[in-house]
């Protein structure tokens, strides 16, 4: 008898779906079919996976090596019912930067680890008790502001890399922008890529592109591993981000239940066990974190195709790319001002993901709590307020979600003796007094 998630029944007659039908997670269609489709989320999740590594100084075949071996273990532990590609987590940019810059590569893996195992075991409490305290932990208000101060807060990162190459990185974002609206289907999903893939042309044509690594490293061969070191300073950097990546995981099982017809919410529990088992091991081996990625969303949402069969050989044909150091070097040659056209709209969609959280769970902001929670949060953020006790460095994103999560909580407490204000999550704009609209 074959284990749960190894087999997949053919749909069909194995080449066409029908108006109105999709592809079942445990269905496929023929292995030729099922293959290019494989290889189509490759080329979804490419251009995302790789800035990151690109952007924090990691090794892009590292990277992706981790990405494959995380998507295996994901569709392993979730038994082949929730079709998803682990992919560099952006959230995890800002917490490697600091970190590097405090400890080196080891010290940011170390991060990287901690925030895995910490996921790991709000995976395994989720699968135990159920997600509603997250919900009540973290309500959209809380959520929205974390979300887009970690965003906002790599701005600097972005100007610091478009200095560099100003006329590339102008390029490269115009590109990205015109892409999005040219281009239909699979092209216009991936209009971040066309845009760098345009921008890395220019940058060659102007000299900005040095191929030398490319030529001295070989065509087969293991990725470059490194060792983490843990450090308590790190701990504020990156414990935040675990908050972004359990607001990713279930609002990625949620879409995917939404499009399948299928209830998965007894899965969410094993989804974020395993996004943090693969991310520790990520951190334990040199990677960057990882998490559930949209832009594989958009591929299924475009192709009605959620086989897991396709995501098996989406992670086996990246496991096979991270096995040649001429490939991972080419990767590694796009320049800073690619990076940086791309690092301006990429940057900035972090932080409006956050408002999109906001604005699809109707947050008042008319009721001062849920004001003040985000108003505070993100300006700590973006000003990247930094406080150090001992050995311990808590940055802006660190300090931000702590506001965050203080002043939410802490308000509503004070907020249900003095009844100042009404229910934060109930409050109509409409009657709103004009002292509570400041």
């Amino acid at each position: 008898m074959a284990l749960p998630g190894f087999s997949w029944t053919l749909h069909g007659d194995g080449r066409t779906v029908r108006p109105g039908e999709v592809v079942a997670p445990d269905e496929r269609l023929s292995w030729p079919r099922t293959i290019g489709i494989g290889m189509q989320h490759v080329v979804a999740m490419f251009g995302a996976t790789f800035l990151v590594p690109l952007l924090t100084g990691f090794p892009p075949a590292t990277t992706l090596f981790f990405s494959g071996i995380g998507t295996l273990l994901f569709l392993v532990i979730t038994a082949g019912r929730v079709p998803s590609y682990l992919g560099s987590s952006f959230a995890f940019i800002a917490p490697i930067g600091a970190a590097t810059n405090q400890h080196g590569m080891g010290g940011a893996l170390g991060g990287v680890l901690l925030a895995g195992v910490v996921l790991f075991l709000v995976g395994l409490i989720v699968q135990v008790a159920g997600s509603r305290w997250l919900q009540v932990l973290m309500p959209p208000v809380v959520t929205g502001a974390i979300v887009a101060l970690i965003g906002l807060n790599l701005a600097p990162s972005a100007r610091a890399n478009l200095e560099k190459g100003p006329v590339t990185a102008v390029v490269t974002l115009l590109a990205i922008v015109l892409a999005t609206v040219l281009f239909r289907g699979i092209l216009g999903r991936l209009a971040i890529l066309v845009g760098v893939a345009l921008g890395y042309v220019v940058a060659v044509l102007r000299g900005e592109v040095d191929f030398a690594a490319v030529e001295k490293a070989a065509w087969v061969g293991l990725p470059p591993f490194t060792a983490p070191e843990l450090h308590l300073s790190v701990v504020g950097l990156f414990v935040p981000v675990v908050l972004v990546l359990i607001a990713e995981n279930i609002g990625h099982v949620k879409s995917v239940a939404l499009m399948t017809g299928r209830n998965l919410d007894d899965l969410t529990g094993r989804a974020l066990m395993s996004d943090g088992l693969a991310t520790v091991l990520a951190g334990a081996g040199g990677g960057s974190g990882t998490t559930t990625y949209a832009e594989n969303i958009g591929v299924m949402a475009a192709t009605k195709v959620y086989s897991t069969a396709a995501y098996w050989v989406a992670a086996i044909t990246a496991l096979v790319l991270s096995f040649s150091p001429k490939f991972g070097a080419a990767i590694a040659t796009v320049p800073p001002g690619v990076l940086g056209g791309a690092a301006i709209l990429l940057y900035g969609m972090i932080g409006m993901l956050g408002v999109r959280i906001w604005v699809q769970n109707r947050v008042n902001f008319a009721n001062p709590i849920n004001l003040t929670t985000a108003a505070v949060a993100l300006v700590i953020g973006i000003a990247d307020v930094t406080w150090v006790v001992g050995d311990l460095t808590f940055a802006g994103i660190a300090l931000g979600t702590a506001a965050a999560l203080v002043l939410f909580h802490g308000m509503t407490a004070i907020n249900r003796f003095t009844k100042a204000v009404q229910d934060p999550e109930h409050l109509e704009d409409v009657g709103a007094e004009p002292s509570q609209l400041g």
